[in-house]
């Protein structure tokens, strides 16, 4: 495996890195500037500056305790940096909740609790309002079960599916609420094959039109529905520095995970400068 995916990298290390059709002329849903945020005396972040366009697929990857989860939690407004600024969808973070969809690695739910999947989906169409909902909740929801492909699961106990199958339906629920940005917290964790797969598939529909960023510890690999690749991690002495890597496919079967049928390789020694999509760059 290792000399197959040296001469894939071989064939295609003088290749142009192409720019993101996506992201380019296109308005920017996530931004950090500068931002540096600590617990207590111990840096997570220092100076991190990044941005995601609107449209975009992005992967946020790094290894467990790099970072991820407290860029995470700036980015959902549960955390403010010590310096720096972070846009979502050109607003504060905590402003722009009711336009983002989010999907946690772990839901916490009562086994005993009896709610249909129909019912989970419908829980992401509730804004606060009185706990009822209108045709247009429901419409939402019925597509959203159609988009997540777990539509024929609609009337199955949320408590008997397997993990992967539940996840699928947690992105439903985030769906349902027409989001501009979906985040998803290493979403293919304990997942089978075939939900990695229908959960792919579900995420290459959004490609272009709703912004996606899923976060995961694997290092190597991305799916190859892919427009940027930002990597967390230790740099010349600074602990949660964030660089964009350029990224290549690699073919069927040398990635480890299924991806939804095809994977990309993560080139970690090389860099694209930040503003490259932009049309800025070098």
């Amino acid at each position: 495996m290792g000399d197959a995916m040296t001469a894939n990298r071989d064939r295609v290390a003088s290749a142009h890195v192409p720019e993101s059709p996506h992201g380019h002329g296109r308005p920017i849903a996530v931004r950090f500037e500068g931002v540096s945020f600590a617990y207590g005396s111990d840096p997570i972040l220092q100076d991190v500056s990044f941005h995601i366009h609107e449209g975009e697929f992005a992967a946020l990857i790094g290894p467990n305790g790099s970072g991820k989860t407290t860029i995470l939690r700036l980015l959902l407004g549960l955390a403010a940096p010590a310096s720096g600024r972070i846009e979502v969808l050109g607003a504060p973070p905590h402003t722009a909740l009711e336009s983002l969809g989010y999907v946690p690695q772990n839901a916490a739910y009562d086994p005993a609790f009896p709610i249909s999947v129909a019912e989970v989906v419908r829980m992401g169409r509730l804004r606060g309002g009185s706990g009822s909902y209108s045709r247009e909740d429901l419409r939402a929801a019925d597509a959203a079960l159609e988009q997540a492909d777990v539509a024929e699961l609609r009337d199955r106990p949320y408590s008997a599916l397997s993990g992967g199958q539940r996840r699928r339906v947690l992105v439903a629920r985030a769906l349902a609420a027409n989001p501009r940005l979906l985040v998803l917290d290493e979403p293919t964790a304990n997942m089978d094959a075939d939900s990695e797969t229908r959960l792919f598939r579900a995420l290459g529909e959004l490609r272009g039109r709703t912004t996606v960023l899923v976060v995961t510890h694997d290092t190597l690999f991305v799916s190859d529905l892919t427009d940027a690749v930002l990597c967390v991690g230790d740099r010349d002495g600074r602990p949660g520095s964030v660089v964009r890597h350029a990224s290549i496919p690699v073919a069927r079967g040398l990635a480890p995970g299924v991806f939804g049928g095809g994977a990309r390789q993560v080139l970690h020694d090389t860099e694209i400068p930040p503003e490259a999509c932009c049309g800025e760059g070098d």
